[in-house]
């Protein structure tokens, strides 16, 4: 454990208020609280997934909806096609739940402690803490995947993730302050992304770093442990690509699931083995054109790819028939946005 634990936060917030990242859903350090709406925005957009990637979604958001009201009042297809690209569907889906709870429930106003934050969709103890201190000022204590690095380091906890998470809490638990306690999350955020990174940290820069164990070591990068990772399991599919008159059929995936609510192109059942054309759309001339693949949580899906022109003597398959040239406004998720640039460098 560090000597001096009242020595961190003191020190910490010292170097947030002059190396703090300028973050357009935040407000600068020693400034009012931002507006509630924009810190639960970009905390549910952040969970698993980068600054970089998340930004300019926020700020289309934002212009777009910007405030709970409005965001409540958005169609469902509308949100998902907005938020194709980010990925972990099931956070767009609870955001919309989310905004509807505040608006008709919460006269469009956020709970301000976490316990009615952890009520809401989609807020679980991690939003929920951080939304409390940074846009409430309340003591909560953050833990994100950056703030598990640095505390682990801080105090070169030996048990690997993910048992070690406990001890991580409480040893964070010791050095939040009471005061400034948004800042204080914000601040350890910053470190852990800037100075503090997984594999070669900029220990030298740290103002902390007389006070970490992990530094003691001479090896804070061997910290946090973490188990060995199980091999994602493989599955297979096929994606259909059928044309008709310059559009491509799409459809709606089921609400509830991987992906739900989404457009799509049609696709059989994803499997552990390839399940071959027994999912087509329709009865056509399907042409092999090439294979996509994608990581997702908790697999690895490999899809062949599969193309064919709808026969004039068809009737055309329930469906969306979305006009080609114009498909990346359709909002489809990236396995098969992939399909669709297979499809495109060959024409």
């Amino acid at each position: 454990m560090p000597a001096n634990l009242s020595a961190i936060a003191p020190a910490l917030l010292d170097w947030y208020d002059a190396n703090a990242r300028s973050l357009p859903w935040r407000a600068p350090p020693g400034t009012p609280a931002p507006d509630p709406y924009r810190v639960w925005l970009s905390e549910v957009m952040l969970q698993q997934t980068q600054v970089a990637t998340v930004r300019p979604y926020f700020e289309k958001f934002v212009a777009r909806w910007p405030d709970f009201a409005s965001l409540a009042a958005a169609e469902d297809a509308e949100l998902m096609a907005a938020w194709a690209g980010l990925g972990y569907y099931a956070r767009a889906r609870n955001l919309l739940a989310c905004a509807r709870a505040v608006a008709n429930e919460h006269g469009g106003m956020l709970p301000d402690t976490e316990e009615g934050l952890r009520a809401l969709p989609g807020l679980g103890a991690y939003t929920a803490a951080a939304i409390a201190a940074i846009a409430f000022g309340r003591r909560a204590v953050v833990v994100d995947a950056n703030v598990e690095r640095v505390v682990a380091r801080l105090f070169a906890l030996p048990q690997p993730l993910p048992a070690g998470r406990p001890a991580i809490r409480t040893a964070t638990e010791s050095i939040t302050p009471d005061a400034r306690a948004g800042d204080f999350a914000q601040a350890m955020m910053d470190l852990g992304s800037g100075i503090c990174t997984p594999r070669t940290p900029r220990c030298l820069l740290c103002p902390v770093r007389t006070e970490c164990d992990g530094f003691a070591t001479g090896h804070p990068e061997a910290f946090p442990r973490k188990a060995p990772r199980r091999e994602k399991p493989q599955r297979h599919g096929t994606l259909f690509w059928l044309e008709h008159d310059a559009r491509v059929l799409l459809v709606r995936r089921p609400a509830k699931g991987l992906l739900g609510g989404m457009r799509a192109l049609p696709t059989g059942p994803w499997a552990e083995t390839p399940p071959g054309m027994a999912e087509a759309p329709v009865d056509a001339d399907w042409q092999v054109m090439g294979a996509v693949a994608h990581g997702f949580t908790h697999f690895r899906l490999s899809c062949t790819v599969a193309a064919a022109t709808l026969p004039a003597h068809m009737p055309a398959p329930d469906g969306e028939w979305w006009p080609i040239d114009s498909l990346d406004e359709a909002g489809m998720p990236t396995v098969f946005v992939r399909a669709q640039r297979l499809m495109e460098g060959l024409r």
